[in-house]
């Protein structure tokens, strides 16, 4: 911290890192252009510095920083965060959940793969609804429930036994 008084020669220069720093936090555009022009000879090492020890604790990162810097050189001067087009998840619908169910219903040994190209969603949001919305894993091949209820494990016990006597019987 004691660097960066050197950067702010006179209490002026402070007051007013602080008074644009409260119109920021407020809404107020009008210390912006001030404050733009206060910081236009500095480097984003030095304006970090500045806003570390105007701001304390509340400051940006110097990732930030240096991305603001690299936003103002190429004249984008807003303070405000640009909207942002995102993909929205419209695949995980109750209708998609149920095909993916009979699909594996179907054939347990089926892929999240061929399930993704059946349906023309991607693999990530397959393996998403088959996992966390279908509770199931892959398990020997077939897509099993994570957690079993006492019939069910009795049931793969005996089909067990049955596979292995008949695996047996053939050997000999």
């Amino acid at each position: 911290m004691t660097k960066c008084k050197s950067f702010l020669v006179t209490q002026v220069e402070r007051k007013h890192v602080r008074r644009c720093a409260q119109f920021q936090q407020h809404g107020d555009a009008s210390g912006h252009l001030e404050f733009f022009v206060f910081l236009q000879d500095k480097t984003p090492k030095e304006i970090h510095a500045i806003l570390t020890e105007t701001l304390g604790e509340h400051a940006p990162s110097y990732a930030t920083v240096k991305n603001w810097v690299a936003q103002f050189k190429r004249g984008d001067f807003s303070t405000c965060d640009s909207l942002r087009t995102r993909r929205l998840i419209t695949v995980t619908t109750q209708e998609i959940i149920d095909q993916i169910n009979e699909l594996i219903l179907e054939d347990r040994r089926i892929s999240a793969k061929s399930i993704a190209e059946q349906l023309c969603i991607s693999r990530e949001r397959v393996g998403s609804i088959i996992h966390e919305d279908l509770d199931l894993r892959k398990f020997s091949a077939k897509w099993v429930p994570k957690c079993l209820n006492g019939e069910q494990k009795r049931q793969r016990c005996q089909s067990s036994e049955q596979r292995l006597e008949i695996l047996s019987a053939r050997s000999k």
